[in-house]
């Protein structure tokens, strides 16, 4: 009878390759990469949007206080590093510019409330408010602006938009004889010069605010008893009368405190010069201007008094010219939300996202993923053990076999609990496994069967043979099983 050891077990299959932490790695570096590279969008969205806005600020000649303005306005915004940069563009007058603004050509102008203003003209801030002051030689009281019709005034003023308004407001139409008495001075005669005899009978003067404070020329002439300050009693119902004017109040010693001028409260009228900006700018950009004006108050204003006391817009509704919305929000301090603040930056932020996601979503499923092994790709080592059954001809070498069928199936119970196998073709998988298994079972039985009736013809035979039968005889195929039991099968 002869006798094989056990075979050595085949070699198991390579494991397989680990791909779940690779995958995990992808998606984790694939997100850092989305949140990074949207962080990026944002950013130089912010960017090119914060320095991207110029604005045409339309104003007069280049002497003139709003084009100087205008130019001390530019140098804020780039000393602030607003995203704002001003493009000035000169006009021969200030009339010219507004007009160059109605036309949409503009973005920015300074109007005086007197003008015409444009319909779409909305309020930044009160740059300066121009007086108007009725003077008469000596110690003479004009008691009422009738009187002046029968007299030759002279306008005070820096342009002739000023003449226009006085003879509205002293209601002497253009071509009549009243109209023809009022004439604009010459500039820069001393103001006691104009009274000289046979010279003016009046004069009104048109001077900013803050001008007249500073200017010791009224002190002077004062107390040479050049001149008399008079009250305009008419002041409120001209300004119901005329749109853009308001009653305004002179205190005591406004003009001069010594002498004191005038020596008591006195009513007269008043005009504002506006910085305003068309209604079609946004909310956040009228704010934002509106913020950087008021907290620069002290670096806009001109040497000669000029916008050295800007106000904010009016916001009352019935206000000659309403102030723009995002202005009125910041005068007002509505706080605005979160989401108000950074609407923009956050849908900005959620487009890109997405778009960027989208790439690497598909970049990743598409090319960088490493595809776990499907369970149907494993009955291909099933079946190649179930080939090797019927050459399996002891228990042993049957048990290296069933110890590989169940390494193949622990291998897959792992990859489909931590995704390095999937489900594709399971079923297959399942079909296969049991097939072998049921295969070696049948197989062990049959080793089991046929090895006992060997060694039963074996006693038998070995009784029946002479004593000093000492030649081996040749077995036969039933001889040929050979059971080894070793510890392991044992």
């Amino acid at each position: 009878m002869s006798a094989e050891g056990p075979m050595p077990a085949n070699d198991q299959p390579p494991s397989r390759p680990k791909v779940i932490k690779t995958n995990q790695q992808q998606v984790v570096l694939y997100v850092v990469l989305t949140l990074i590279l949207s962080l990026i969008t944002v950013w130089g969205g912010r960017t090119l949007l914060r320095n991207s806005e110029t604005l045409t600020f339309a104003v007069g000649d280049a002497s003139s206080d709003q084009a100087r303005f205008a130019a001390k306005l530019a140098d804020v915004l780039k000393n602030n590093t607003s995203r704002f940069r001003l493009k000035i563009v000169n006009n021969p007058d200030n009339a010219k510019a507004l007009a160059q603004f109605d036309r949409k050509q503009a973005d920015l102008a300074i109007v005086r409330t007197d003008n015409k203003v444009p319909p779409r003209a909305r309020t930044l801030a009160i740059l300066e408010h121009d007086l108007v002051l009725l003077l008469g030689p000596g110690n003479k009281k004009i008691k009422s602006l009738a009187e002046l019709k029968k007299k030759k005034v002279a306008v005070v003023a820096e342009n002739d938009s000023s003449l226009a308004f006085v003879r509205t407001m002293l209601d002497a139409p253009e071509g009549s004889e009243a109209a023809a008495k009022i004439q604009m001075a010459p500039q820069g005669i001393p103001l006691d010069k104009l009274f000289s005899p046979g010279g003016y009978g009046a004069v009104i003067a048109i001077v900013h605010a803050t001008r007249a404070v500073r200017d010791k020329a009224y002190e002077q002439v004062a107390r040479r008893g050049g001149f008399t300050l008079n009250a305009i009693d008419e002041s409120k119902a001209l300004a119901r009368k005329i749109p853009g004017i308001y009653d305004e109040t002179l205190t005591a010693g406004t003009l001069s405190a010594s002498p004191e001028i005038p020596d008591d409260d006195l009513e007269t009228i008043g005009l504002e010069w506006l910085l305003v900006t068309q209604s079609r700018m946004s909310l956040s950009s009228a704010g934002e201007l509106a913020r950087i004006i008021y907290e620069n108050k002290s670096e806009l204003g001109l040497e000669n008094g000029f916008a050295t006391r800007i106000e904010p817009a009016s916001v009352d509704k019935d206000a000659f010219v309403m102030a723009h919305q995002g202005a009125a929000d910041y005068i007002n301090d509505d706080t605005k939300s979160f989401m108000d603040k950074y609407s923009d930056m956050m849908y900005l932020g959620a487009g890109a996202l997405s778009v960027i996601g989208s790439i690497f979503a598909g970049l990743y499923a598409k090319v960088t993923r490493i595809a776990p092994e499907r369970a149907g790709q494993l009955s291909t080592a099933i079946l190649d053990i179930g080939e090797r059954i019927e050459h399996a001809h002891s228990l042993d070498e049957l048990e290296c076999l069933q110890e590989e069928l169940e390494g193949i199936l622990r291998g897959a119970i792992v990859g489909l609990r931590d995704g390095s196998i999937s489900t594709d073709g399971l079923d297959t998988f399942k079909l296969g496994y049991e097939f072998v298994r049921d295969e070696i079972g049948m197989r062990r039985d049959y080793l089991k069967r046929h090895a006992g009736d060997a060694e039963r013809r074996h006693a038998g035979d070995a009784d029946k043979r002479p004593a000093d039968a000492d030649k081996p005889t040749l077995p036969n195929d039933d001889t040929n099983v050979v059971v080894v039991k070793t510890a392991q099968s044992a």
